[in-house]
């Protein structure tokens, strides 16, 4: 044990050795020092493609987290190829569930288009068909076949009934079976004044009349079935025809794509089935809100959602979401009001952050990310299923909501980047088992790096860049060694250096602000030293309040002297700055 001189207390740098004369003679460093560790394994945690390999950042603020990571990511999402657009249609089987298709980068606008011109198309040429002389004489002969069909069986029926003295009447009921007298219908009375045996031969007969009339009956219905048959199918035909080089075309254009294929296929079905929506002319409709809102409603069904557009993304994706609360991360089918009121359909689905980092590289603030209701959860699920899933969150939890829908997961491949801190990674670790086999990739980053030349000089061109970027005043020499020397008071270590690279940039854009009021050329030793003490007096309040009471004797502190199983205990109060 030995008493220390002052000069031991502090490790003064000296620059003679230093063969520039400001940080301008020096070429300027545009990158992460001192963060090999870090560095490393984000390079393995982006190069390995297999699940659960996320990355959790840890470290403390100010050491350049943030940075590296979008340095890292965009340097790695330019080797990968774009992902596929996404888009949400409507499911014609099910419209409560909307269908997500992918298509390749940059076509989902084409799509829209051609599904938008397409309807369009079917909305002007199906009318045009449809009052054609030649349907109207196909029409004709279908409708001509049924009521000769109708005529056979109405004229053998009433010649059954003529035979058996009874004449067939139509009413609002139906046809009545009404016996004749001598060529006459019968009434009620002069029925009931015949003879009993005439009356139940009368009866009888009817009776059997009635049963042949019921045969007929089912025979005619069965022609007005066949004839709406006969007809709906003559429409489609005709419909089919109208429309079918559109669709072809369309088939054409998205050849290879089977999932495009299929919805054009269901569109085309869905129009032949509704061609009374294409036939009716707008003008002949009620102009009443309910009925456009209606007629609206009816054609929406044929759009195309885009949920993501990739067409001018070179590259991967790569999203940092800053406020990660659950609808900003899985999106949502937002809700309309109409008539007071809430409904949803599938045009009203928004992507979420998850959905524009599909394919690439999602950064998440870790303190921000626990504190969203649903989202950490929400997270983990769809990273250990492969999709994202958008979801109401008021049904999750039980509350009552307007009408939702549950569109059709998403496949999720994505890169997660989580940033926090050590304390959160280690609570996370030990207390979420999910967490660990989610996030196996740890990047931590230091806040000291080794004092050496090799270092200094790297740190030395990182404040260049730093002063050429922000248009601030360079460093002299003496102004780099005060400023090593601080760096190291920051890492508390004479041979160490801070990597808190933020906090040594402060003190150099405070210095270049003194400079400038001095009308200084250069940052020198004296504007640096001036930061550092202005930047230590606006915070040591508290530290003077205390050494006031000490030199007043309100707090008796012990300096001098010696005493006998007394222990002298130091203390070291810090107030965050």
């Amino acid at each position: 044990m030995k008493e220390l001189e002052s000069k031991e207390i502090r490790l003064e740098y000296g620059t003679s050795h230093l063969v520039y004369k400001t940080t301008a003679d020096i070429s300027p460093l545009d990158e992460i020092i001192g963060q090999n560790r870090a560095l490393k394994a984000l390079s393995f945690g982006l190069e390995i493609d297999k699940p659960g390999f996320n990355i959790f950042v840890a470290g403390q603020p100010g050491t350049g987290k943030t940075t590296t990571v979008r340095v890292f990511l965009e340097e790695s999402a330019r080797s990968k190829s774009p992902p596929s657009d996404w888009c949400y249609i409507h499911n014609f089987k099910n419209p409560s569930e909307p269908c997500a298709i992918a298509v390749p980068q940059g076509r989902a606008t084409q799509l829209k288009k051609d599904i938008t011109d397409l309807i369009e198309n079917a909305k002007k040429v199906l009318p045009e068909a449809f009052q054609s002389e030649d349907y109207a004489n196909r029409r004709k002969i279908t409708m001509k076949s049924a009521d000769a069909k109708r005529d056979k069986l109405t004229t053998e029926i009433s010649q059954v009934a003529t035979k058996k003295g009874f004449a067939l009447q139509r009413s609002e009921s139906g046809l009545l079976i009404v016996p004749i007298r001598e060529g006459k219908l019968m009434g009620q009375e002069e029925f009931e004044s015949l003879d009993a045996e005439t009356q139940q031969k009368l009866n009888k007969s009817r009776d059997e009349l009635e049963g042949e009339l019921r045969d007929t009956m089912r025979q005619l219905r069965e022609i007005d079935s066949s004839s709406k048959n006969d007809l709906k199918e003559l429409n489609r035909k005709v419909a089919l025809f109208a429309i079918d080089h559109h669709i072809n075309y369309l088939k054409e254009t998205y050849t290879g794509l089977s999932n495009v294929i299929n919805y054009i296929d269901a569109i085309q079905n869905d129009i032949l089935d509704h061609l009374d929506a294409f036939l009716q002319n707008p003008d002949d409709l009620p102009n009443s809100p309910e009925v456009q809102m209606a007629v609206e409603q009816f054609f929406r069904k044929y759009e195309v959602n885009i949920l993501v557009d990739n067409k001018d993304l070179e590259g991967a994706p790569v999203i940092a979401e800053l406020n990660p609360t659950y609808l900003n991360l899985f999106g949502q089918a937002e809700k309309e009001a109409k008539f007071g009121i809430l409904s949803t359909d599938f045009t009203l689905i928004r992507p979420g952050s998850l959905h524009k980092a599909n394919g690439g590289y999602l950064v998440i603030p870790i303190p921000e990310l626990l504190t969203a209701p649903f989202a950490y959860d929400s997270l983990k699920r769809a990273l250990k299923n492969g999709e994202i899933t958008i979801e109401d969150t008021a049904e999750s939890t039980g509350v009552i909501s307007a009408r939702s829908l549950k569109p059709e997961p998403i496949k999720l491949n994505v890169k997660v980047v989580l940033i926090g801190d050590s304390e959160a990674y280690e609570l996370l670790y030990t207390k979420d088992p999910d967490f660990k086999e989610l996030f196996k990739v740890k990047a931590h980053f230091d806040i000291t790096m080794d004092r050496n030349e090799e270092n200094i000089s790297k740190y030395v061109a990182a404040i260049s860049n730093v002063c050429t970027k922000e248009e601030l005043k360079h460093l002299t020499k003496d102004a780099i060694g005060k400023l090593i020397e601080y760096s190291s008071r920051l890492a508390e270590d004479q041979l160490k250096i801070s990597t808190k690279f933020a906090d040594v940039a402060d003190i150099v854009r405070e210095a270049s602000f003194y400079a400038e009021k001095e009308k200084a050329k250069h940052i020198t030793r004296a504007h640096v030293n001036k930061a550092v003490e202005e930047k230590i007096y606006r915070s040591n309040l508290i530290q003077e309040k205390i050494q006031e009471m000490i030199a007043r004797g309100i707090t008796l502190i012990d300096t001098t002297g010696e005493h006998v199983g007394q222990v002298n205990g130091l203390a070291v109060l810090s107030y965050g700055d």
